[in-house]
């Protein structure tokens, strides 16, 4: 199966260092905040905060982001790649990942965690 959208996920160095995993979709990047590393092996599962589309121009993006701006801090590319679209509902995105530390099947579940409805788990498959 060969990818034909790609992802990228940055390491954010911001107030509180955390990863930044975006998706192209509709031909912009879907992005959520991760806390924590995101997970290369089955069985772990990451909160995943949607945040706002960043354009698709953003996937190349390494640097540092000014103090007194949205997100201000250093941004580095921790993985990028291709990926496939298996499934999409309201509620749950799996794909298949083709990167270099992220590969095979991935999901997020729509699980509005503490009825945030911005919440979802993010774990491979």
């Amino acid at each position: 199966m060969s990818g034909d959208k790609i992802f990228v996920v940055h390491s954010h160095f911001a107030k509180n260092h955390h990863f930044d995993l975006r998706l192209e979709m509709n031909g912009t990047l879907k992005s959520w905040a991760v806390p924590k590393e995101p997970p290369k092996t089955a069985g772990v599962k990451r909160l995943a905060i949607q945040v706002e589309d960043h354009p698709k121009s953003y996937a190349t993006f390494e640097g540092v982001i000014p103090e007194g701006s949205y997100g201000a801090g250093k941004v580095k590319i921790w993985d990028h790649g291709k990926y496939s679209l298996i499934e999409k509902t309201p509620n749950k995105i799996l794909v298949d990942f083709q990167g270099k530390k992220l590969k095979g099947q991935y999901e997020l579940i729509h699980a509005k965690l503490g009825g945030n409805e911005k919440g979802w788990l993010f774990f491979k498959k």
